[in-house]
């Protein structure tokens, strides 16, 4: 694990995978949009046998889109082509499909990436976390608050609603022109595919085949990002303390999926090796991992563990780990029965 430790000696080892592949990365388009444009065609085709054969093609389509926003990711990470401006037009494009606008997403994706763990920079790209304490202190109304904000109907279903369908529809306060206008353009891009997929099949039809892929593949987006932080022996520190690999190898989980679903949410679950090179395309990060020793050697969750993350709900500072609110009541449990032992 020396190489670990060294920065440097760890990201030299990844930096001759910071190069991507064009022929892959358009045959990563075409095995991912041809497939999803394919199966909404379906889906909507599906809606005259039955709606429950809609919505099983829709679950399959949802997946699609997931891995459309893996492309979509990866271009606002200038990784996917070597042209920035083919990632900013392809980037732009997919933005439009997955809800996403590019400029506006890649400024606080780029803030994540710079202070993910750090407990001092907290609020930009991250899903809101309090520490034990900063709960314990916060007021009844935070503390409402934060509860409806962890519940996981509100995370994974209304989460996805609020967030892809709404706020990513207005800039972020000091957005610059260039930012402001691609929302606008992304804006317009959206309600325009609306309104011809609305003209052409009815608004009904419409929105019977759209909305159970938006729900599904939006929930998926949210669960992915919160697993791949939310685990128990994750990493957190005060920005004295905190150091940019640790937080990528340590504060960044490997999700060891099943290929299928590997290959559908693009090799996310590395989520360790992107966070130490976001250069990385998604289509080498799993070469990475295997070619890396020091990386074999991160936090690893599996479908069946990563379900446990679902209670994790503060970042307890004394402990270096996730916990749930019963924490807090075990926590005031012992300190009565220690009031009660000494006297």
């Amino acid at each position: 694990m020396n190489e670990q430790k060294n920065p440097r000696a760890l990201r030299k080892l990844v930096s001759p995978y910071e190069k991507s592949d064009l022929q892959k990365s358009i045959w990563q388009i075409i095995n991912t949009l041809v497939p999803f444009f394919l199966l909404w065609c379906l889906a909507y085709k599906s809606l005259s046998i039955s709606y429950f054969l809609t919505l099983a093609i829709s679950v399959v389509a949802a997946g699609f889109l997931v891995r459309t926003f893996i492309i979509f990711h990866d271009c606002c990470h200038y990784s996917f082509f070597k042209n920035r401006k083919a990632n900013r037009i392809l980037g732009t494009i997919t933005g439009i499909l997955t809800l996403h606008p590019f400029d506006h997403w890649a400024h606080d994706h780029s803030v994540h990436h710079a202070t993910s763990s750090n407990l001092d920079k907290r609020g930009t790209g991250d899903i809101w976390v309090l520490t034990v304490q900063e709960y314990k202190e916060a007021s009844t109304k935070t503390k409402i608050m934060y509860r409806l904000y962890r519940n996981p109907f509100v995370m994974f279903i209304i989460g996805p609603i609020y967030v892809f369908g709404m706020t990513n529809r207005f800039n972020r306060k000091g957005a610059k022109r260039k930012e402001r206008m691609n929302t606008y353009v992304t804006n317009l891009g959206i309600f325009a595919l609306a309104a011809l997929l609305c003209w052409a099949i009815g608004w009904q039809n419409f929105l019977l085949v759209q909305v159970p892929i938006f729900l599904i593949s939006g929930t998926l987006g949210i669960w992915m990002f919160y697993i791949q932080h939310t685990f128990e022996d994750s990493y957190f520190e005060e920005d004295k303390n905190w150091e940019y690999v640790k937080a990528a190898v340590e504060g960044s989980s490997f999700y060891k999926l099943p290929k299928v679903m590997q290959w559908l949410t693009g090799n996310i679950g590395f989520h360790h090796v992107h966070h130490l090179s976001p250069r990385v395309p998604n289509y080498k990060l799993e070469e990475v991992h295997n070619n890396t020793e020091p990386l074999q050697n991160v936090p690893t969750i599996t479908l069946a563990t990563s379900l446990k993350s679902l209670k994790f709900r503060l970042w307890d500072e004394e402990g270096k780990k996730f916990v749930g609110f019963n924490h807090l009541t075990a926590a005031s449990n012992n300190q009565v029965s220690e009031r009660l032992r000494s006297d």
